[in-house]
This record gives structure tokens, C-alpha cells and sequence, in this order.
């Protein structure tokens, strides 16, 4: 039996399934307690403060991007909203099992109806909520394998990440979920420990228990039951086509010479190692929302300015693209409360948000500027995010001014500064296209839900068309036009972004290799044509389609 779903995580993983199964139960509608409300409020915010403390020590013990995810559970935990509606339950009559599954559920349905980044952290909050119930009825959460006698395939309707924070390539061979896409916490923790991972692939709980499953993370097959020899040489190919990368270093060009710098994306100092093993040329998208997001106080300009120092000092020739705070939607900060919004990812986020918090902003600007200054930082570029307008683009390079940044850019994530993308570039120095949320808003579709993938798809010409759009005006006006999004690890698709006049790419650290190989391996003239016949197509697959029968050299490379 074959499966299909969407790789987000490349390579072959094969064992034996474990099908994670969470089986809380859901308390009676209309549960009541016994006894004293105070005593039956304390027994919830005991559950409450439990739950998070064991999500944060989860973090402390994985580190790197788990740590990030599970401390932003644990303030979610003990979110005073929450804990306000579970006390006024509780008041009411209900039960602490009954009244936390009514509080947590319904903000859950808000952030599932939210879309973007809100609607993949639905399912944080549903984990959270069942991990306190159980705790409430003295029941033990459904747990991973532990010490097993080979790495097997972890098979779940969704994957929370607490499941997954401790797991290693010694304990897990594969990743495979019936929800999440390409952006939810599933892919992202499979390419943090770097795991062959697939999302949205409809039936996969169906999968028997402990039947053999191999996993293509790139293709996005998973095949149940499959022949020893094909796994052999599924395996083997993928083995040849690790050493053939390897072979493939310096910068990144095409064929005839046209150079193209390969940059990393890079969500804190714990990856800058990577980065530079991989052979980056800088940093396209250095997030800095770790800084924030785990903590009751703002960082201090000195804590920022070590971080930021650290990534200058990583690449001191090279440029370093910093983008300023992105919060808001799913990232909320507990000292700065997000205002009552229907749809927060359409509301105060990104650049929003920090026009509204100037003290915030004034911090970080300066913390960037003294960091340049101690390391030389000629290459420090500084970028804001979800910008919409020429006039939010203006007042933001007016506000790094002030600061004594001048080497100031604008992600295009919305579709209106693609179509805009002229004036706003005018009023900047570069410009960097982020494809994952500049899909999502193109679409309408939320990025966490499987049944919208295909809307997701980087290669659908409407996107194409959108940043052909944007890296026009860009050359026009003689300004860089790089692209940070999922997109540019593709390396078909960089081939392309590249014909389309993208002038830089950034990735993960573990994409940049085939990437390198895959352009070095066709000519500016042969990217441009696949570009060009891809955005002529009506769909994605055809662009695909299009685009490789003049991408020959990647056949040959395995990619």
C-alpha cells in the first residue's frame, strides 16, 4: 500500500510503525464537583502550573528549537486568559477536568479559525489541554517508545511538540502525520534533528502497528508493507546522492559564472555552527524571537546585543540579515498583551505591532547598532517584517536611521507590497521575499491544514508570478532581491527563483548543498527558461513539469 502526502523533510527513513494514539478522554458535558470551589480552583491551577513546568524542563533538556517551541507552550499553559475562564467555570458548577476542556477548547476553535501561524498552534493547545486533564483524573498521557530496539516510523493524526522535543535519530527513523503542511511544528522539529518527515497524507493512522514503513521525505511517498530490495535501494540512492553533494562547495554560482550567494536561515545563536559547517555566505534570516518569547520581561539591550554580536562575529565578511521582532498572531509576548482581535493573523502583527510598542523597538534598533559597531559590522543589514505599504516601509527606514542603520530592507510577505513592490523598494535598500506567508495570504490558505496543501504549493504560477513581480522592480531600481522562504531549499525551485531574477537564497543550513549542486549544474540561460515555461502553466505540477525538461543536470545529481 502506497500513501501520498506532503514531504517537508528530505531523505529515506524506513521501520517498523508506532502509531501514536492520544486517547483522553473528554470530561461529561455538565461535570460538577463536590466540596469547595476555592479547593476545586486550586486543583486546577495545580494541574495548570504542573503541566507547564514539565513542558519548560522538556525544553531545558532538548534545547535549540524544541526549547523555543515548548517554553512558548508552557506560557500558554498558564495563559491568564485561560486561567481567568477556568476559575469563572469552576464558579459556575463545573468540574476542573470540564471546566479546562471548555476554556481550552474554545480558544482552540479561535486559533484554528484564525489561519497562518495562529491556526498551527490549534493543536499545541489541544496537546496542553489533554495533558491537564489527564493529570486531573490521575491518568498517564500516551507515551513515546523508549530505548527501542531500532529507530521505527512515528505515525500520528498530529505530532505535538512535546511528543517529539527528546526524540534523535537514534530513536526515530521517520515522521509521518495525516494534518500539519510544510510550516506546522511537525516539520519544523523533523528538520531540527533531521528526520525524513511527511505531513498531510491522508490515512496514515491507518497504518497497521508495527508494520515495516519506508518514508521519502522529498517526494512525500510512504509505502507500507514495501520489498526488502526496494528499500535497499531507496537507501542506497539516497547514500549516493549525500556523497555527491558533499563534493559540491564554494559559492554559490550557475554554470557560466552568475553568482548567486547561498544564505542560511537561522532562528538563533545555537545554529550558527551549522550554518557555517554547511558552507553559508551569511545569513538571509536571522529571527530574533527567541529573545522574547519565553520570558515575563523584555530582553535588555545588552542581552540583544550579545545575540546579534554572535551572528556578526559568525560570518565577519559576509552579509547578516536580521529581521526585526515578528510577533503577534501565535507568537504573543507576556509583557506586551496582544489586543482582542477576530483574526489576529490579519491583524496587529509583525511590523504592526512594533509601531505600536516604540520603547520595544528603540531597544532593539540600538542593541543592532552597537553590535555593528563592536564587530565591524559593515555587513549587518536590518529588515522588518509584514510590511504592506510604502508608507510603513518609510517610517521604518526613517526609525533605523535615527539609529544609525543604514543598510535597511522589508520582507514582501503580503501580497499588496508584491504588487507595490516598486514604490516600497524605493524607499529601502533590499528587499527579501518570504514565500511560506506571501503563499498563505496569496491563497487564503492556512498553511497548518492538509486539506489547503496544494495551495501550498511553491511552485503554483500564481506565486511565481508574484515574485517575478517583486525581483523586476527590484533590478529596475538596482536593489538585491533575495528570497528566505521554504521555496528557496528546492533545488528545482531555486533554479527557478534564480531565472525569475532572484538575486540571493537562504535555507536551512541542510539545504544548501543540493541547492549549490543543483544550480552550478545549469546555465542563467537555462534557469530563465525554466522560469519562464513554469509560470506559463496552470497549475503547479505542470509548472514543475515544465520547468525540469530544462533542468537536466538535476536528474543526473539525484535531485
Amino acid at each position: 500500500m502506497n500513501l501520498r502526502g506532503v514531504g517537508v523533510s528530505p531523505g529515506i527513513g524506513h521501520g517498523p510503525s508506532y502509531v501514536l494514539t492520544v486517547s483522553v478522554p473528554e470530561p461529561p458535558e455538565g461535570a460538577t464537583y463536590t466540596g469547595e470551589a476555592e479547593q476545586e480552583k486550586e486543583r486546577a491551577m495545580a494541574a495548570l502550573t504542573q503541566v507547564a513546568g514539565e513542558l519548560e524542563a522538556r525544553g531545558n533538556q532538548a534545547g535549540g528549537k524544541a526549547e523555543e517551541i515548548l517554553k512558548a507552550q508552557a506560557l500558554m499553559a498558564e495563559d491568564p486568559g485561560v486561567v481567568v475562564k477556568v476559575r469563572s467555570l469552576i464558579d459556575r458548577g463545573l468540574a476542573a477536568p470540564r471546566a479546562v476542556f471548555e476554556a481550552f477548547s474554545k480558544y482552540r476553535d479561535v486559533l484554528a479559525g484564525s489561519g497562518g501561524y495562529l491556526g498551527e498552534r490549534a493543536a499545541d493547545l489541544g496537546d496542553i489541554r489533554d495533558r491537564v486533564i489527564a493529570l486531573l483524573y490521575g491518568q498517564a498521557m500516551p507515551g513515546l517508545p523508549l530505548a527501542p530496539e531500532r529507530p521505527y516510523v512515528l505515525v500520528a493524526r498530529d505530532l505535538a511538540p512535546a511528543d517529539t522535543a527528546l526524540l534523535s535519530r537514534d530513536d526515530v527513523a521517520a515522521f509521518v502525520t495525516e494534518e500539519g503542511g510544510p510550516t506546522s511544528h511537525t516539520a519544523i522539529m523533523a528538520r531540527a534533528i533531521g528526520v525524513p518527515a511527511v505531513v498531510g497524507c491522508p490515512g496514515a493512522t491507518g497504518i497497521a502497528a508495527g508494520v515495516e514503513v519506508m518514508v521519502d521525505g522529498t517526494s512525500g511517498e510512504v509505502r507500507v508493507a514495501p520489498a526488502d530490495s526496494d528499500v535497499a535501494d531507496a537507501v542506497d540512492a539516497a547514500a549516493a546522492r549525500r556523497s555527491a553533494l558533499a563534493s559540491w562547495n564554494g559559492p554559490g554560482t550557475t554554470s557560466d559564472g552568475h553568482q548567486v550567494p547561498l544564505l542560511a536561515n537561522v532562528g538563533g545563536p545555537a545554529e550558527l555552527d551549522a550554518a557555517v559547517a554547511a558552507g553559508a555566505e551569511g545569513i538571509g534570516l536571522f529571527r530574533t524571537e527567541f529573545l522574547y518569547l519565553d520570558r515575563s520581561d523584555p530582553p535588555s539591550e545588552e542581552e540583544q546585543r550579545r545575540a546579534y554580536r554572535a551572528a556578526l562575529e559568525a560570518f565577519p565578511r559576509e552579509k547578516v540579515v536580521v529581521r526585526t521582532l515578528d510577533v503577534g498572531a501565535d507568537k504573543p509576548l507576556a509583557f506586551l498583551p496582544a489586543p482582542a482581535e477576530p483574526n489576529p493573523a490579519l491583524g496587529e502583527r509583525g511590523l504592526r505591532r512594533f509601531m505600536k510598542s516604540p520603547g520595544m523597538m528603540d531597544v532593539q534598533l540600538a542593541a543592532l547598532a552597537a553590535a555593528a559597531a563592536e564587530a565591524g559590522g559593515a555587513g549587518l543589514r536590518v529588515m522588518a517584517p509584514m510590511v504592506a505599504t510604502a508608507e510603513e516601509a518609510t517610517w521604518f527606514t526613517r526609525e533605523c536611521a535615527d539609529h544609525g542603520l543604514s543598510d535597511v530592507g522589508v520582507m514582501i510577505e503580503v501580497p499588496a507590497a508584491a504588487l507595490r513592490a516598486a514604490d516600497l523598494i524605493a524607499m529601502v535598500d533590499f528587499v527579501s521575499i518570504g514565500t511560506n506567508d506571501l503563499s498563505q495570504y496569496a491563497f487564503a490558505a492556512d498553511r497548518r491544514l492538509g486539506a489547503v496543501s496544494a495551495l501550498h504549493d511553491p511552485w503554483q504560477p500564481g506565486l511565481l508570478d508574484l515574485v517575478a513581480m517583486t525581483a523586476d522592480a527590484a533590478a529596475r531600481a538596482g536593489k538585491p532581491c533575495g528570497v528566505c522562504g521554504e521555496s528557496a531549499a528546492d533545488p528545482a525551485l531555486a533554479c527557478v527563483l534564480v531565472g525569475l531574477g532572484v538575486s540571493s537564497l537562504s535555507m536551512a543550513p541542510s539545504a544548501l548543498a543540493g541547492v549549490r549542486a543543483g544550480l552550478a549544474a545549469h546555465s542563467l540561460e537555462q534557469c530563465r527558461a525554466a522560469a519562464r515555461e513554469a509560470r506559463a502553466q496552470p497549475s503547479a505540477s505542470d509548472a514543475r513539469t515544465a520547468a525540469l525538461v530544462h533542468l537536466p543536470g538535476l536528474a543526473g545529481l539525484g535531485l
